[in-house]
């Protein structure tokens, strides 16, 4: 269900802020620790891609509880950070941690970054930590987005390597699917993997007016909990969606294995699992 009060969103976009803006930026929302913490193997290299210099303005796509956006305000300490997003709990929350943190350089608006008419050309850096994948047109989106930055600013994605690489959803798909076929989210299409692939992602950008388009591979272990319960019911929370469809016999076989995935993973930091990403870099021409 929609909240209240929802932007404006392009056509092409009217499924991720149904889910967003309801009950999946809810769940991120009410454990934005794990997520953020899942992600702590490439905190540093996204920093580095991004580059935040002293007075930068930074705007940061897709920034969810506003983790980066804050991290990009504390380097742009003569500067400024924008955080756009679709939902609404994730922005009202990256705005309490703000005020929080007291950074007084820092804001957030629930927009559709695809069409949003963000003021032109004044943008030094456009960031995004897994939130530039879910765009309906990609092209049109970061075409708005390269009109918000000055020419020569510069652009610092984290996307997501595709499916085979990546044993974390490899083995939570496996779990919950009982046996049946289920592939995962799709190549090329909006969703976790709609820059998984490095040509793609290049023309993109380059039709969008980016130049010097870089992929740099990265990957690291995601963290899902302290122990194999935590992160089982974490992952349940987050993809028991999966269980539809299921007799009872069938949802017991996969509850089973993904407790057993989560247990063959626990050690002594957590339960890790193993993870590769594209660090990817471009200027705007």
């Amino acid at each position: 269900m929609t909240a209240t009060g929802a932007p404006h969103v392009d056509p092409t976009n009217t499924a991720q802020l149904q889910a967003w803006d309801g009950d999946e930026g809810s769940y991120w929302t009410e454990h934005d620790d794990v997520f953020n913490r899942s992600l702590d193997a490439y905190h540093d290299p996204f920093a580095a891609a991004a580059g935040v210099h002293l007075t930068d303005r930074v705007l940061d796509i897709g920034c969810g509880t506003g983790e980066t956006t804050r991290d990009a305000a504390r380097a742009a300490t003569s500067g400024s950070a924008l955080g756009v997003d679709l939902s609404s709990r994730m922005i009202e929350l990256a705005r309490r941690r703000a005020v929080e943190e007291g950074l007084g350089n820092v804001a957030f608006e629930q927009v559709d970054a695809q069409i949003h008419p963000f003021e032109p050309k004044v943008f030094d850096v456009a960031i995004s930590r897994t939130g530039a994948m879910f765009f309906g047109d990609p092209v049109t989106a970061f075409t708005n987005i390269a009109r918000a930055l000055r020419p020569g600013a510069r652009l610092a994605l984290l996307t997501w390597q595709p499916l085979a690489r990546n044993e974390w959803i490899r083995e939570f798909i496996a779990a919950l699917s009982a046996g049946r076929d289920l592939s995962g989210p799709p190549p090329n299409t909006p969703g976790p993997f709609g820059l998984s692939d490095p040509d793609r992602v290049r023309t993109i950008l380059s039709t969008a007016g980016f130049v010097d388009i870089d992929l740099h591979s990265a990957s690291g272990g995601m963290w899902f909990g302290t122990n194999a319960d935590d992160a089982y019911q974490f992952v349940l929370g987050l993809l028991g969606w999966m269980l539809e469809g299921l007799d009872d016999n069938g949802r017991a076989r996969a509850l089973d294995a993904l407790r057993s995935t989560t247990a063959a993973h626990e050690t002594s930091a957590g339960v890790v699992y193993d993870s590769s990403a594209w660090l990817v870099k471009a200027r705007r021409a």
